[in-house]
C-alpha cells in the first residue's frame, strides 16, 4: 500500500425506507490517507490549514478532542486485534471547517481488510463509533455482512431502534461501502462508492471547483433533505442523550 493520500471521488446514496419514501444521491471527495504519513501534494495537509486537511483532533475520540490513530490503534487493540496498517477515510476539512456525518478507519492485516471502525456523527455534535469485524478477524470480503445494534441517535426522522448492516468492499481501484439500517418495515439504506487515485493538487482545485465549500455544502444538503422530509409529513423525534460507551459492536 502507498503512504501517499489517495482521493476517493465518489457518490453517497440515502434510500428512506418505509410509508414515506425519499432518495437522493449526491456527489462527495473523500480522502484515504495513512495517519503516520507526512507526504501529500502541496495544497493538502495533516495537522495544520490547508485548501484542504485532516487533523488528528477530528477523529478519534470526542468531537474536537480526538486523538486520531493513537485511538483507533486502542480501539481494534482493546478487541483483540494488532493490525499491520491503520488507513482513515474521511471527508476532509476544507479550510477552517469540518464536518463528516461518517469516516472509517480501516484496518489490515497481510493487506487484509480485518476490522473497521466507522466513526458516525450527527448535526447535534454528538459521535458514536461501531467497531465492525468478523470472527476471528477473519479478512472482510465484499459479500460480506456485518451486524451491529443501532445506538446512536443520527437523524430526527429515524429511531433509533433496529440494526445496522455494514458491506465493506475495499479494492485496489475502487471502494464500496454499504450501511443499511433495519428497523422492520422502516430503516435507511446508505452507500459510498468511487474510484481511487492518487491525491494531486489538480483533483484537489477540481473538487474545490464542483462542490464548492465541502463539508458546509454537506452541512447544507443535511437540511435541505430534513426540510423535505417534514414538508412530506416525516415525525421528528427529539434527540435523546447519546450512548455513554464510545464504541460499540
Amino acid at each position: 500500500m502507498n503512504d501517499w493520500p489517495e482521493h476517493l471521488r465518489g457518490s453517497t446514496t440515502h434510500a428512506r425506507r418505509g410509508a414515506i419514501g425519499n432518495t437522493f444521491r449526491y456527489g462527495v471527495d473523500y480522502v484515504l490517507i495513512d495517519p503516520d504519513a507526512n507526504d501529500g501534494p502541496l495544497l493538502f495537509s495533516r495537522n495544520r490549514l490547508n485548501l484542504a486537511s485532516v487533523l488528528d483532533r477530528h477523529h478519534g475520540g470526542p468531537v474536537g478532542a480526538g486523538r486520531g490513530k493513537a485511538w483507533a490503534k486502542e480501539v481494534f487493540k482493546g478487541g483483540g486485534l494488532n493490525a499491520d496498517k491503520i488507513l482513515l477515510l474521511t471527508q476532509p476539512r476544507f479550510l477552517t471547517y469540518v464536518f463528516n456525518p461518517v469516516s472509517f478507519w480501516l484496518a489490515f492485516r497481510d493487506d487484509d481488510l480485518v476490522a473497521v471502525i466507522a466513526e458516525v456523527n450527527n448535526t447535534f455534535g454528538d459521535r458514536h463509533s461501531y467497531l465492525c469485524h468478523l470472527e476471528g478477524f477473519a479478512p472482510i470480503r465484499a459479500q460480506d455482512q456485518i451486524d451491529a445494534k443501532k445506538v446512536f441517535h443520527v437523524s430526527p426522522f429515524q429511531h433509533i431502534e433496529g440494526d445496522y448492516q455494514f458491506k465493506f468492499d475495499i479494492s485496489k481501484n475502487r471502494i464500496a461501502i454499504r450501511i443499511a439500517h433495519i428497523n422492520g418495515s422502516e430503516g435507511l439504506i446508505a452507500t459510498l462508492c468511487g474510484e481511487r487515485a492518487r491525491l494531486s493538487n489538480a483533483r484537489l482545485l477540481g473538487a474545490s471547483i464542483r462542490r464548492p465549500f465541502g463539508p458546509l455544502r454537506t452541512i447544507a444538503l443535511i437540511h435541505w433533505q430534513a426540510l423535505r422530509l417534514k414538508l412530506k409529513g416525516a415525525t421528528y423525534t427529539r434527540r435523546p442523550s447519546p450512548p455513554e460507551q464510545e464504541v460499540s459492536q
